[in-house]
């Protein structure tokens, strides 16, 4: 047990054991540098939101879109971004940013990772592409087998050989406070679980303890304005140690945080069934041919929601519905071929690498995940027919909103175009479902259409959605160095910031909107440019 007066020395003290924090400790010993990580988890549940992330990678020009037949460039990629991004004039660090991004995602993310073993599986996903072509124009959404927690593990592991156990120390369940800026470097506070507060001086900080989405509270300060109304209730899609309390720190120290109204957050949360922590929500992947209704069971409009597009605007639509909750109305059918739940714990063939299986579910359906749902969440409703599926939905939220007749009506309408002869259908769902099925994975995860009320394709199934937060946006202002600024955008000597902690690099590398995917890359990203600069 350390004693309260205990200070220890390193020369590279990491805040923060997500997957930024990890990087930036295996570069440092790698080449010979001392180094101290804390992590407030313990050893067995570190590694940040990235242990819990699906392990999608926004990545360009790499082999596997080539062999998919996609012609992608680093120009093209940054006209994309910055369509979406929506920078101001003043962006100057997040635009640096984001040039650099698609000009080294490929050899210094992915031709990285695969070069220690690590395999994407074998299709480019294409999300966020825009409601009006202002979005990904390309294919770009790598996935990792093994998932956000395979990632974090097999670096994990390498970081633990026995060569470097005299170059690092690995102190989980810790809690990091009070940063002292020194004339020689930095003294913090830490705190264990189990044990004696104590001190350590360091020549360099690194800060890599997440974001702030995973305090409620913290959104609610921050709330983005173009995400609507501010909902009543938001469930907790990070963790509760993303909380923004080293952010403070850091600004303590004259530090610049920005664009802290900046979020990715998520439209389709759940209450997880089994919470790790008060108001712990899960991440619906939306199903594309689901009829997304109010609380009223009116559809949403005019534009229908449908995901892949621009979830930034999916969640500015939910939030201007009344109740602060939306509903899927879709059959069992559209569920076992398109249901998904973003992370890696509802994707255990993903993240156990069962790739027979994984197949399997993609060919015949995930009647494992529905009934798992069913079963567990009660946010999830099945029924024979609209009026018993309305009545079990109002018994859920007990307001009676949704009236029988009301349902009825719209699923009729969007189940006539369904009907419909393709010349006949005039639905802009329809046309972007239809869309999204010309490109070959989307087409093996999105269903054909077809009228949501034929019996054979029953049961009908509900499901009761909330606003979710996610991912910070905005952050500590860093260089491309990861050099956390000061007010006059000059570097605050040895004090770096990376992954989401700066904004995934510069404190908003993706400005109002990101390409999805560009989180994990990004905290590699960041923290290899920290090490390399510490290295000198």
């Amino acid at each position: 047990m350390q004693k309260l007066n205990t200070t220890l020395e390193t020369e590279t003290l990491i805040i923060g054991g997500g997957i930024a924090g990890i990087v930036t400790a295996l570069e440092l010993v790698q080449a010979g540098r001392q180094v101290m990580l804390v992590e407030k988890q313990q050893a067995s549940q570190s590694g940040g939101l990235a242990r819990w992330a699906f392990g999608g990678m926004a990545l360009v020009g790499t082999e596997l879109q080539q062999r998919m037949g996609i012609s992608d460039t680093p120009q093209r990629a940054l006209a994309d971004w910055r369509s979406f991004a929506g920078f101001s004039q003043s962006d100057f660090w997040p635009k640096a940013w984001a040039d650099f991004y698609v000009n080294h995602s490929n050899d210094m993310v992915y031709q990285w990772l695969k070069k220690k073993g690590f395999e994407f599986m074998p299709a480019v996903n294409w999300v966020e592409r825009g409601l009006h072509g202002d979005g990904n124009s390309l294919p770009r959404y790598h996935v990792l087998w093994g998932t956000g927690q395979g990632l974090v593990e097999g670096l994990l592991e390498e970081l633990c050989q026995p060569k470097f156990q005299t170059l690092v120390s690995l102190r989980f369940a810790c809690q990091a406070s009070t940063i002292e800026q020194l004339d020689d470097g930095f003294q913090c506070l830490i705190e264990p679980d189990d044990g004696e507060t104590y001190r350590v001086k360091a020549k360099n900080l690194v800060v890599a303890s997440g974001g702030i989405n995973g305090s409620v509270e913290r959104v609610q300060q921050n709330w983005p304005k173009d995400q609507g109304p501010m909902p009543a209730d938001i469930l907790n899609g990070a963790s509760p140690d993303a909380d923004g309390q080293v952010h403070d720190e850091v600004s303590r120290l004259g530090g610049q945080l920005t664009h802290l109204d900046k979020m990715w957050n998520y439209a389709a949360g759940i209450a997880h069934p089994k919470p790790h922590f008060p108001g712990h929500g899960l991440s619906l992947i939306p199903c594309k041919s689901a009829l997304w209704v109010n609380a009223l069971g009116e559809r949403i409009g005019p534009m229908p929601l449908i995901t892949g597009f621009d979830t930034n605007d999916l969640c500015r639509q939910v939030n201007e519905q009344p109740y602060g909750y939306t509903w899927h109305v879709l059959n069992k059918r559209i569920a076992m071929k398109e249901l998904a739940i973003s992370g890696s714990e509802h994707n255990p063939n993903i993240r156990d690498k069962r790739k027979l299986s994984f197949f399997r579910d993609v060919l015949f359906g995930n009647q494992q995940l529905i009934q798992q749902m069913l079963e567990e969440s009660d946010d999830f409703i099945c029924a024979d027919s609209v009026s018993e599926l309305t009545d079990k939905m109002n018994q859920l939220t007990g307001n009676n909103a949704i009236k029988a007749h009301v349902l009825q009506q719209q699923l009729d309408a969007f189940d006539a175009q369904l009907a419909a002869k393709p010349a006949l259908q005039n639905d802009d769902q329809i046309r972007r479902i239809n869309h999204a099925r010309q490109w070959r994975p989307d087409r093996l995860r999105t269903c054909k259409p077809s009228p949501i009320q034929i019996p054979k394709n029953g049961p009908l199934i509900a499901i009761r959605l909330r606003f979710i937060s996610r991912k910070s946006l905005g952050g500590i202002q860093t260089n491309l160095q990861s050099q956390v600024l000061d007010d006059g955008q000059t570097p605050i000597p040895g004090l770096y910031s990376v992954g989401e902690a700066a904004g995934f690099g510069g404190g908003g590398i993706s400005g109002r909107r990101s390409l999805e995917g560009t989180f994990l890359s990004s905290c590699i990203l960041t923290a290899r440019q920290a090490a390399k600069h510490i290295i000198g």
